[in-house]
């Protein structure tokens, strides 16, 4: 008897908790933004990139890395193209200890950007490139494929995502945002109204800093993505007038023994 009360009581147990977890699976939300790179022909806007650059610059840096991009490529063809003596001046701004003389100098435009300040905090060098795909929001490569839904709508939704919420567990202070896997996030909203001003007069609010800065770390992780589309551009084209060029001489070269077999 106490033996079936137990096993009952277990099974009674195991129901209610699955219930619970049911009752709090959560799904993340991802906004689907037409950046101007999306799509066969798109391409970066290399102001808006500049304005990324500069909120990564200010903002993220503090604790996010970029180490395996190099300073250089930000004045190369297709990315943000600053002048050569703009590249020098910021890559300046950095440091880095010198393994062959042991020594700290400023960084040149040949050394990568500064790895991330804290443990816990995530380098964004690849961070687009890991979201989109078969990593991306929705699991698939389907998403990014059709609708453009990738790793910068998915940061983008994460820097908006914030709906103001708190909690603390375990000593640890959570936010609420309905972007992220789990619907709470350690990171404390990075961005807000007018936190950084731009030169240009460009707008300064979070949705248009957040789609600015997704941006920057798309071409972060994909600078060679313009190079990439024109070289695949090219080859569909190479390969469909040489499809013709072989249906012609194709036509051409069996044209006597078609008819032949015709008058037979």
């Amino acid at each position: 008897m106490l033996r079936t009360l137990a096993l009952g009581l277990a099974t009674a147990l195991a129901l209610s908790g699955g219930a619970a977890v049911a009752a709090e699976t959560f799904e993340p939300k991802t906004t689907d933004i037409s950046f101007s790179f999306e799509g066969p022909f798109g391409r970066f806007d290399r102001m808006q990139l500049q304005r990324g650059l500069q909120i990564y610059t200010e903002v993220c840096s503090a604790c996010h890395g970029m180490k395996h991009v190099a300073i250089r490529e930000l004045g190369e063809e297709g990315g943000p193209q600053l002048p050569d003596d703009q590249v020098r001046a910021y890559a300046a701004t950095m440091d880095i200890d010198d393994p062959s003389t042991g020594e700290t100098r400023p960084r040149t435009p040949n050394d990568h950007f500064p790895m991330s300040g804290l443990e816990n905090a995530p380098d964004l060098s690849l961070m687009a490139k890991a979201r989109a795909g078969f990593h991306g929001p929705y699991g698939t490569g389907l998403s990014q494929l059709f609708n453009g839904m990738g790793g910068a709508e998915h940061i983008y939704s994460i820097l908006t995502g914030y709906t103001g919420e708190e909690k603390e567990e375990a000593g640890n202070v959570f936010y609420e945002n309905t972007a992220f896997s789990t619907g709470w996030i350690a990171m404390p909203p990075p961005l807000s109204d007018g936190q950084v001003e731009f030169a240009d007069g460009s707008p300064n609010d979070l949705p248009h800093m957040a789609e600015d800065v997704a941006a920057f770390l798309m071409w972060a992780a994909e600078p060679k993505m313009m190079a990439r589309k024109q070289a695949g551009f090219t080859a569909v084209i190479f390969l469909t007038v040489l499809s013709v060029l072989l249906y012609l001489t194709n036509k051409r070269i069996w044209a006597g023994v078609k008819g032949k077999r015709k008058h037979a």
